[in-house]
């Protein structure tokens, strides 16, 4: 110890007296990195003593860069001299063998390696770990990758990959072992992975990958561990590969363990708290009771007490689980206790180039000075994300200036927010055409600003509306919106014009329970010329109105944005406040989502709509129901149910009813397209002002393909439909498009 002690100290005096003062620097070999930059780099200082240990220090920085090849420092009088050679850079980057462009693409943003960058050798074995892995992904486990460079100058090449991917490693069998609960058809139904058959050929789960073997071990015992079997462990996966053949054997020895039940569930809380706000846990308990263990149960009776915590406003609160085993069953305790209190000192946002930063603060339900609640925290940047301004939003918590203040720093991502899109359909009576254009971020205000026009040979529709969620009415926001519409139909000898504004705002009053309240003012002319019918002559005139509207939505979805669990209700009623025909009009809507399997969503959606007139009026022509294209494809919109004459009148009701799915494995190599199927059932039905019009109650009904594809200009989506029921009198559309891009 004391040897070497001495051997430090003489060095450190040595090397101090070695040390030379240098007046100039020379720097030799550079070309594209410039002198500043390397004394940056270098941490390099003139008119200052150098010692042989600053010089090392000084080339480990330089080659630490990554920006040279070889790096050498030396002392020559009073002058410090780097001699540098910087690394060739790559003038093109040639990727052969590879056939999928996107394959292509997706290897080189893998890579380090990079078009215009430097060549650093030493990249070159990680980057072919790097691409054999991306195969081994997809099921080629025996890529072959080879690398060559071409030289074009001392400072240039080419980089060229060769790729021979061979065949996919295909799943002959999967077998479980110690599976003596469980039979095996439905843990196969649990695993991701699946067995090559003939039937499967579209299945991307059926190629071999070390990936999907880790995945399938994480959704075996996350299964087994739902039902009950609290220790389960996946001991190992056998994986027998025949490089030969091109196909894999999986065996998974499962270690089972108990299977065990909820006995009692119970609280212990602080004595700072009041027991009394808990109670209602009790009856929450009492259905858990007697239950199999299951994580997620678990995690629902967390959100539970969450829920009762939120409710009651309680601050710095704290809770976690205890679970106690005994014999086959879990005693569960959930220990609710006084946390650290601490304050929120200052909350910082980044990342908000455009948006407005009062925009962010609004969705915040913590601020600066309140109690620091991690739920609250938490909420704040669901609501924030649930905006869609926003590709990412981040968030950490540092420790303040005393010791229970926290600083709460969040960095937010902007995304385009406007939104253009076209579309079009064709059917039996022509051709239909849409546009759209929005904004959903309008000056930075996080307010969206839309116009949309509908065409087609007979009408035409256009709407402007603004959304602020910002404004403080009653709730947390407010819309305006100004339609108009005009249709011609000479052949059914009357033209209708009508224009309507409308304001309302929408706010929570319960968890999951949004309410909306709005008025509408309208002016309705229908002028009829001789060769129309009675029933519309009836129907000639002007007329105004006033009405009001509320509804709610209960929703239960995982997400707003493409959903794969939960559902959702809603309901409006519209009242009139003053009206030359007056009526009333309700609406029904809801949406079930659920998982059919792996990456497979099925929905269900119903839709049911009424308006009924008050007294002895007859409902409007403007007012009476219909269903567009989305409720009921492959029919036009507003071309089904009752028909005066030639034309379409629309009736006291409608009904649609709708089953989809998507299809994730159609299109296995592609992640820009997706594919779904669709049933459709629905109609349109009553007339209250002339019973001699046709009121067909047949049930119309259409199937067929949907499918959207991310292309380079914006999203696109296809709709292909087939009738298969229909009326005489209904004009059907088969084919619908839509083309949407940002900015």
């Amino acid at each position: 110890m004391i040897r070497t002690l001495i051997i430090l100290i003489t060095s450190l005096i040595f090397s101090n007296l070695n040390a030379d003062q240098i007046n100039k620097l020379i720097i030799d070999g550079n070309k594209r990195v410039s002198e500043e930059t390397i004394k940056v780099y270098g941490e390099i200082e003139i008119n200052k003593d150098i010692s042989e240990a600053d010089l090392n220090r000084i080339i480990t920085n330089l080659y630490s860069t990554n920006f040279f090849n070889d790096v050498s420092a030396k002392i020559k009088s009073d002058t410090l001299i780097i001699k540098v050679k910087e690394y060739p850079v790559i003038n093109q980057l040639i990727i052969f063998g590879e056939k999928r462009k996107n394959f292509e693409e997706q290897i080189k943003k893998l890579i380090s390696l990079k078009e215009k960058k430097s060549f650093i050798r030493s990249f070159l074995s990680q980057d072919i770990a790097t691409i054999k892995k991306f195969y081994s992904s997809l099921g080629y486990n025996f890529a072959k990758i080879e690398t060559k460079s071409k030289i074009i100058d001392e400072d240039n090449l080419d980089l060229i990959i060769e790729i021979d991917r061979g065949t996919q490693t295909k799943i002959l069998s999967i077998n479980f072992i110690g599976n003596n609960s469980i039979r095996s058809r439905r843990l196969k139904d649990v695993i991701a992975s699946e067995e090559n058959k003939f039937w499967k050929v579209i299945s991307k789960n059926t190629n071999f990958s070390k990936n999907l073997v880790n995945l399938d071990q994480r959704l075996l015992e996350n299964y087994y561990k739902s039902i009950g079997f609290y220790d389960v462990k996946v001991n190992s996966s056998n994986v027998q590969v025949d490089e030969q053949k091109g196909d894999a054997r999986i065996t998974y020895s499962i270690n089972e363990g108990k299977r065990y039940t909820i006995n009692k569930i119970s609280t212990k809380i602080d004595p700072v708290f009041d027991k009394k706000i808990f109670f209602p846990l009790n009856k929450v308990f009492k259905e858990y009771a007697g239950d199999y263990y299951s994580p997620f149960k678990i995690k629902e009776l967390l959100e539970e007490v969450d829920r009762i915590i939120e409710f009651n406003n309680l601050q710095f609160v704290e809770h976690n689980v205890q679970e106690i085993i005994e014999n086959d069953a879990i005693n569960i305790v959930f220990n609710i206790f006084e946390g650290e209190k601490n304050l929120v000192e200052r909350i910082n946002i980044t990342g908000n180039n455009v948006t407005n930063e009062e925009v962010i603060r609004g969705e915040l339900i913590l601020d600066e000075g309140d109690p620091f609640i991690k739920l609250n925290l938490e909420k704040s940047i669901a609501e924030i994300k649930a905006r869609r301004l926003f590709k990412n939003v981040n968030y950490e918590v540092l420790s303040g200036s005393q010791k229970n203040l926290k600083i709460i720093n969040i960095d937010v991502e902007e995304q385009p927010t406007g939104e253009i899109s076209a579309g079009a359909g064709i059917g039996t009576s022509g051709g239909t055409f849409g546009f759209n254009i929005k904004e959903n971020n309008w000056l930075g205000r996080g307010t969206s600003v839309s116009f949309d026009i509908q065409l087609d040979k007979e009408s035409l529709a256009g709407q402007l509306s603004f959304n602020d969620p910002n404004y403080d009415f009653l709730g947390n926001s407010i819309y305006y919106s100004i339609a108009s519409e005009k249709n011609d139909k000479p052949d059914q000898g009357y033209e209708n014009s009508i224009i309507s504004t409308s304001v309302g705002t929408a706010f929570e009053q319960y968890k999951d329970v949004d309410v909306s309240l709005g008025i509408t003012a309208s002016y309705d002319d229908l002028r009829t010329e001789n060769s129309a019918t009675a029933a519309l002559k009836k129907q000639s005139g002007n007329f105004s109105e006033l009405s009001g509207k509320y509804g709610f939505s209960f929703d239960k979805r995982d997400r707003a944005f493409m959903p794969t669990d939960g559902s959702i209700i809603k309901f409006t009623q519209e009242l009139p406040i003053y009206a030359d025909k007056p009526f009333v009009s309700n609406t029904l809507s809801s949406s079930i989502y659920e998982s059919l399997g792996e990456d497979i969503i099925g929905a269900t959606k119903l839709y049911i709509s009424s308006i009924n007139s008050i007294g002895e009026e007859d409902v409007r022509l403007s007012k009476r129901k219909s269903l567009s294209t989305y409720r009921l494809r492959g029919f036009e919109k507003n071309k089904i149910g009752p028909v005066d004459g030639n034309d379409h009148v629309g009736g006291n009701y409608a009904a649609a009813l709708n089953f989809e799915t998507n299809l994730p494995n159609l299109l296995p190599d592609s992640s820009n397209t997706d594919v779904g199927l669709f049933l459709d059932i629905g109609n349109v039905w009553g007339v209250d002002y002339d019973s001699s019009i046709d009121d067909s109650n047949k049930l119309r009904s259409s199937a067929g393909i949907a499918a959207s594809w991310l292309s380079p200009l914006g999203p696109m989506t296809f709709i292909l439909s087939q009738n298969i029921a229909k009326a005489e009198t209904d004009e059907t559309q088969s084919f619908n498009f839509n083309l949407g891009t940002t900015f």
